[in-house]
This record gives C-alpha cells, structure tokens and sequence, in this order.
C-alpha cells in the first residue's frame, strides 16, 4: 500500500505473478506528488508485468497529481508494463472527466474487473459514478456508407 502522506506499505495483493496492486490513500496532490512519483517509480522497476493503482480512497487529486499518474502510466508503457486504474473515487472521477485523462487510461470499476481482464481487450472507461445518459450515449467509431 502506498499512502500519499508519504509512507509507503507496498504489498502485491493479486494472486498472479507479476501483477502488483498499488492502493492509494489520502490526497493525491501537489505536496504528496513527489514522495508518490519515487515510490510509484520503484514499483516499476521491481518489473511487473500489471500495475493496478486502487484509487477508492484517494480524498483529493489536483494536477500534480494527475500528472503523477500520466507519468507512471507512460514508464510503465516504456518498460512494457500494462497499468490499469481502478475504483476511482469521486474527486478523481471528476478530476479525469474535466480535464478529458478519462480517455488516456484503462480504467475499471473495481479491482476484480481490473484483474480479471485480460490486456488484449479493448480499453473501456467505467467510471463511477455513473454520467447523464446524454453525455455516455456512444457512436460509431467508423462512418457509415455516405449517401451517393
């Protein structure tokens, strides 16, 4: 476990080799941002081949912290490491739904959903909680045939 007041108690929770679970607590923000990025940095280099960060019980994310995670995200893609967010608490929903970072990772309701999907699925934002239908209401990637 990793808490974002700075102390860390990191434990592989997930059963699999090679696949690490990282729970973050408390504010993921400016001052907790250095102290996080090392730790995260670290969890990398022991090489797993998933990185799943739980992020139920983060209380509060500003940019810092967001750019903690795009940071780690783009490590792990370098060191061939899938990361994977999970349970998004509200202020990080809310934090990645403004500023559109919703869309740059995978992120899964809960850690079982995290876990149990296999990496060549396609990516599939669910966060919570759940948007108006009128914003979630999805269209067709490729344009139909256009009228003659």
């Amino acid at each position: 476990m990793i808490s974002t007041d700075g102390t860390s108690h990191h434990s592989p929770a997930a059963p699999h080799v090679g696949r690490t679970l990282v729970r973050l607590n408390g504010a993921l923000d400016f001052a907790a941002a250095p102290a996080l990025r090392e730790q995260l940095i670290d969890v990398l280099h022991r090489g797993p081949d998933l990185l799943v960060l739980d992020l139920s019980h983060v209380s509060s994310c500003d940019t810092a912290g967001l750019a903690v995670l795009i940071g780690t995200q783009r490590r792990a893609r370098l060191l061939g490491i899938a990361m994977r967010l999970a349970a998004p608490s509200l202020p990080v929903t809310r934090a990645l739904r403004s500023t559109g970072l919703h869309r740059n990772f995978t992120i899964y309701p809960d850690l079982s959903g995290a876990f149990a999907r296999e990496q060549h699925e396609p990516v599939i934002s669910a966060l919570a909680p759940a948007i108006p239908a009128a914003v979630g209401q999805s269209r067709p990637l490729v344009p139909g045939p256009r009228p003659a």
